[in-house]
């Protein structure tokens, strides 16, 4: 795991923080990390599928639709890269 060394942190401010840590039951360093995780990670995660099929449902795509895309799409198999 990666360390990190936080300099000139203001008293007043590492004070709120072990006593937010404290308030939360965890030590001053655990709150730390809680803070940081939260600000750079997005709460909820995003899954392509259900992005998808709301965006499906938006357009107001149907079975009926997908399954004319079904009987249109090229299903010749793609030709392989060469590299020479």
């Amino acid at each position: 795991m990666a360390m990190l060394t936080v300099r000139n942190l203001p008293d007043d401010v590492h004070r709120a923080m072990r006593v937010q840590a404290a308030q939360h039951g965890r030590s001053t360093e655990a709150e730390v990390r809680e803070i940081l995780a939260s600000a750079v990670k997005p709460q909820h995660r995003v899954w392509l599928g259900d992005a998808l099929a709301a965006l499906g449902r938006k357009i107001g795509l149907t079975n009926e639709d997908v399954e004319i895309l079904n009987q249109v799409q090229d299903k010749t198999p793609a030709e392989p890269l060469s590299f020479e």
